[in-house]
């Protein structure tokens, strides 16, 4: 009888495909890269066409060497990694690995674990897709001499240990400049006037809030609003419009890779490796009561929305049988896919909608449940009609001025009696608007005015990151999770209540890689290389021409940076601080959460404590000196030095003037001055003498 070997990337996965196969199938795995470029050099051979030199993963050896044995065994060989590039990639490297025949070698690939999927697998198996794998390596190969030439840079400037990425240093950028808009943000003042309005018949009065005139009227300040209150004294109140309408709000599209991050990190506050994580099993296989090892979702990298027919179909029979035929979307419900689609995967979705969350519950963790769930009932709801809402508007005239009203409610529920998105607000229905009519009697019973101030933009978070790097077309669906984590390991950026902000060592990197390296910070610059590794993967471009035109430029700004940095010797800054256990004057170091005093009597003394540096500008609150400080996880702000003696604190650094308005402390935002206290709204430049 033949025999056939069949190698994926997870013990997982062996697991699930196994029972999937007749017993002349052996499923063993690689457990993930089994090459790749070796860590103690460039690996690069920029001499010699920028030839990559691969090596065998430490500890691979015996994985391999088990491997090698299957495949004396085997009459065929199928290479069953992930599909996509990556993937690609592994197959080629276990080929070359393992010295594969390529007479009896095969790639397959799948997109779910399913039975169906993997026996169709093997029935088209093909040869290996070079020009993915060639995408792949350039990369491998971009990122290798961007954080092999750079790092070392950072190494003499900041410290050891840290590293440049081409696509992280791009993310650290695009966090540190909304950092930049939020300090320089200066908020405006404004007026909200609601109008409570008895109506005859009803007990409780109508709220209608204040539109202007035939023009919409922000007012700017409370003067502004008193002076409206004067123009509507006496005033008659009438109906002056009803409009009813109808709306409808669109089906969701199913789960792409950045989609799922964002609506997992809003709904169930999972951090975007978490949810990689967590999908990456769901997609593998899980051990379901009744089914044994099932894989519960179809791939999970994938920047598509497309929905195959037979899953297609399966929904649709499911949502007619479940909620009535009148919920089910016919017509449409899948977007064009953009040019940047990996692959032509399909939209994450189950492997099989009638295996509901309640089915599996039991067999999930619950974190694992919490995110099928979310999958699971998206996917159904992109199958299923818009929902329809009935709209009414109502326009009140007095005087000159008119003041609004309006209500929906929900005359279709369509697509929401499975899914509603996170944040998304529920329509409310005003009863009392039911009772109005154009010759509805009004008076007025009072007025609220409320002061309100524009808010500055705010700190990304990973979701919004995600869809930030998403949108500029930086990255790919697996490369999004790994560059936030790296970011936050290496405490380039601490987050803390979902926020992402910039610690101290990070605007170290952020301000080195801008001034030195600023193609690669360049947002347009990633995005545009993230088209030619496209165009690698479509087979237009040579793989190695990318990393010529790119390494030649890179090697000058790296050489420049040497020398300017050869010209300046980077020495450590000494202070007026004495080391209480040898008396030297102790110098400032940068360790993992930023700058500290150390001794340079090391190794001989080991004294170190906290650094804290003066901003010249006297505490508002004692007298005494404001410091840079840092919370626990390593953001940056202004407090005393006479802590916990003093509480005072700010996010943004105070100035040595008093506001000539209040008499309050100011701030530094941007080239202007603003006043601490939002009531007083005090603004002047910076070089106003």
């Amino acid at each position: 009888m033949a025999h056939y070997l069949v190698i994926v990337e997870s013990p997982t996965k062996v697991k699930t495909i196994k029972k999937f196969l007749g017993s002349n199938y052996t499923v063993m795995a690689s457990n993930g890269h089994v090459r790749d470029l070796p860590k103690s050099q460039l690996g690069i051979d920029v001499e010699n066409d920028y030839e990559p030199k691969y090596i065998t993963i430490r500890g691979k050896g015996d994985i391999l060497a088990e491997l090698r044995k299957e495949v004396k065994k085997a009459d065929k060989v199928y290479l069953a990694t992930d599909p996509d590039r990556e993937g690609e990639a592994i197959s080629w490297h276990l080929e070359k690995a393992l010295k594969l025949n390529e007479k009896k070698t095969y790639r397959i690939t799948f997109n779910e674990i399913t039975k169906n999927a993997v026996k169709k697998s093997i029935k088209n198996a093909r040869e290996i897709d070079m020009n993915l794998v060639d995408a792949q390596q350039a990369r491998r190969a971009l990122d290798r001499v961007v954080g092999y030439r750079i790092s070392p840079l950072l190494w003499t400037k900041v410290k050891r240990g840290l590293s440049a990425g081409r696509v992280q240093s791009v993310a650290l950028r695009i966090i540190a400049d909304r950092e930049d808009e939020i300090n320089a943000f200066i908020p405006s003042e404004y007026w909200s006037l609601d109008a409570y309005l008895n109506v005859e018949g009803e007990k409780k009065p109508l709220i209608a809030r204040f539109f202007g005139t035939d023009n919409k009227i922000v007012p700017g300040s409370e003067e502004e609003v008193n002076g409206i209150l004067r123009d509507l004294e006496g005033a008659k109140y009438v109906v002056d419009s009803i409009k009813k309408g109808e709306r409808i709000k669109k089906s969701p599209l199913p789960f792409t890779t950045s989609t799922l991050q964002q609506e997992a990190a809003n709904a169930l506050n999972f951090a975007t490796q978490k949810t990689m994580r967590i999908a990456q099993q769901l997609y593998e296989g899980v051990s379901v009561k009744g089914s044994g090892t099932v894989g519960l979702i179809t791939y999970l990298r994938t920047d598509s929305t497309r929905i195959s027919e037979e899953a297609d179909a399966e929904a649709k029979k499911y949502i007619s049988e479940a909620f009535g035929n009148e919920y089910v979307l016919y017509e449409g419900g899948d977007k064009k896919d953009d040019k940047k689609i990996q692959d032509a995967h399909e939209a994450i979705r189950p492997t099989d909608v009638r295996r509901t969350p309640v089915v599996v519950k039991d067999s999930l963790t619950r974190d694992q449940f919490r995110l099928y769930q979310l999958i699971w009932k998206r996917f159904v709801a992109s199958r299923m009609k818009p929902a329809v809402f009935e709209t009414t508007s109502v326009k009140i005239a007095a005087n000159q001025y008119r003041f609004t009203v309006s209500t929906s409610k929900v005359a279709f529920e369509g697509f929401r009696s499975v899914y509603t998105e996170s944040g998304e607000e529920k329509a409310e229905s005003n009863v009392m608007l039911k009772s109005l009519d154009m010759k509805s009697k009004l008076s007025e019973n009072h007025f609220e005015k409320k002061q309100h101030f524009t808010q500055p933009p705010a700190h990304y978070t990973e979701a919004s990151l995600v869809r930030k790097l998403e949108e500029l077309g930086i990255g790919r669906p697996s490369t999004y999770a790994p560059t936030i984590s790296t970011i936050i390991a290496r405490r380039y950026v601490a987050k803390e209540n979902k926020n992402l902000y910039m610690t101290e060592i990070g605007e170290a990197v952020n301000n080195i890689m801008k001034e030195s390296f600023p193609a690669i910070v360049d947002v347009n610059f990633t995005a545009n290389m993230e088209g030619l590794l496209d165009f690698v993967a479509e087979g237009k471009v040579e793989w190695k021409s990318v990393i010529k035109n790119f390494y030649p430029d890179l090697e000058e700004a790296v050489q420049i940076a040497e020398k300017e940095q050869a010209q300046v010797k980077i020495a450590d800054e000494v202070t007026d601080v004495i080391c209480e256990e040898c008396g030297r004057n102790m110098v400032i170091k940068y360790g993992p959460h930023g700058k500290f005093l150390a001794c340079p009597g090391f190794p001989e003394c080991r004294n170190t404590k906290p650094y804290l540096e003066k901003v010249g500008v006297a505490c508002p609150k004692c007298g005494k000196e404001i410091v840079y400080r840092k919370t626990k996880k390593g953001r940056r702000y202004f407090g005393c030095e006479d802590y916990p003696e003093c509480d005072f604190m700010s996010w943004q650094k105070p100035a040595k003037e008093k506001c000539p308005k209040c008499g309050g402390y100011m701030l530094e935002k941007g080239n202007k001055l603003v006043c601490s206290d939002e009531q007083c709204g005090y603004v002047e430049s910076k070089n106003k003498k």
